[in-house]
């Protein structure tokens, strides 16, 4: 199977999966999944920075709690939601080429630093402004309306979440697909060299950080019109942590190993979120594994599988396929046994 074909079918299985979930999970699971696709919309634009333009970044919150803000004022200012889902991924892709001119002139740790400062300001400006509702939070977000359908249930969301995923996914596969998807991955390879073959490293980063922060806010409008309220503690640091371990895990610059890292970190976390909430287990339990099993999952992916879970699941395939495949081809495309030399 061609990569080009390979790339359709996980597409279509995304599709697939994603509607079958939302049609067929009661609404205990669906509120748990709305979130999981979420996040999963955020870890495509971080896999995408990390993984091709080779910034690591600790601000996607930041980004996240922008669109949440922007979709939800503009709501509760009387505006339409539909709109106020628009301007959320446009807000936070704005706020990204604002501090990005700046903050990409760094590297490694140091823009990672950065990017996390970034976050804690933004947090801090939300909790002193009016317009957000300070510390209190914003409260009274309408639901979403597209025309004279309202968006009333959680199932709803749980479509609409999936359309966005899948809205990204197509996004992203054809950036990459095109000619600054070749100088992406040029750019991943070498800066240098892609900068004396006539790359604009500065502006390729500039454009990939905004476009990484746009999924972030996409995500954030579609949080705040599901969950109808918003406070800074809705958008702690440890949230643009959880984004970078998802991508980790699943594998670095790939579509499925964003999902696939975030599937997994999410149902991992959950269940031992249930396990440290159970009777029996002490009231800093949920704390305690919430940042153990991050630190145990990123430590872990770095040593084992620095290429994610996708390269595991590549190798796999591969191994299979050559157990399949025993015989070579004929001329005639029959199963032919292969004949030994003889001397």
């Amino acid at each position: 199977m061609t990569p080009i074909a390979r790339e359709r079918v996980a597409l279509g299985v995304l599709v697939a999966g994603g509607l079958a979930a939302a049609a067929l999970l009661d609404d205990s699971a669906l509120s748990l999944y709305v979130l999981l696709l979420l996040s999963a919309i955020v870890t495509v634009g971080v896999s995408l920075v990390m993984g091709h333009a080779g910034q690591v970044t600790l601000g996607q919150g930041a980004f996240y709690a922008c669109g949440a803000y922007t979709a939800g004022i503009t709501a509760t200012l009387g505006g339409p939601s539909l709109l106020g889902l628009a301007l959320a991924p446009l807000a936070a892709a704005a706020l990204a080429v604002v501090i990005g001119v700046p903050l990409l002139l760094l590297r490694g740790h140091h823009l990672a630093f950065a990017t996390l400062a970034m976050h804690l300001i933004v947090l801090s400006l939300i909790g002193e402004m009016t317009i957000t509702g300070g510390d209190v939070g914003l409260q009274g977000i309408p639901r979403l309306s597209i025309g004279p359908l309202e968006l009333d249930s959680i199932r709803s969301y749980a479509y609409l979440s999936c359309l966005g995923l899948v809205s990204v996914a197509l996004i992203t596969r054809n950036v990459l697909s095109s000619r600054p998807g070749r100088a992406l991955r040029a750019l991943s390879s070498s800066e240098v060299a892609a900068a004396s073959s006539g790359v604009a490293v500065g502006r390729y980063k500039l454009a990939v950080f905004a476009l990484s922060a746009a999924y972030a806010g996409l995500a954030g409008g579609i949080y705040a019109f599901h969950i109808g309220y918003l406070a800074p503690g809705s958008f702690p640091v440890l949230l643009s942590i959880e984004y970078v371990v998802m991508a980790a895990i699943g594998g670095l610059g790939t579509i499925s190993g964003a999902v696939i890292g975030t599937a997994s970190v999410v149902l991992l976390v959950d269940a031992l979120s249930r396990l440290a909430t159970s009777s029996g287990m002490p009231s800093t339990a949920p704390v305690i594994l919430s940042y153990a099993v991050y630190a145990v999952l990123l430590v872990l992916a770095v040593l084992f599988l620095p290429g994610g879970l996708v390269s595991l699941l590549g190798s796999v395939r591969t191994r299979l396929g050559r157990r399949e495949r025993p015989f070579a081809l004929g001329n005639h495309g029959g199963a032919t046994p292969r004949r030994r030399r003889t001397t």
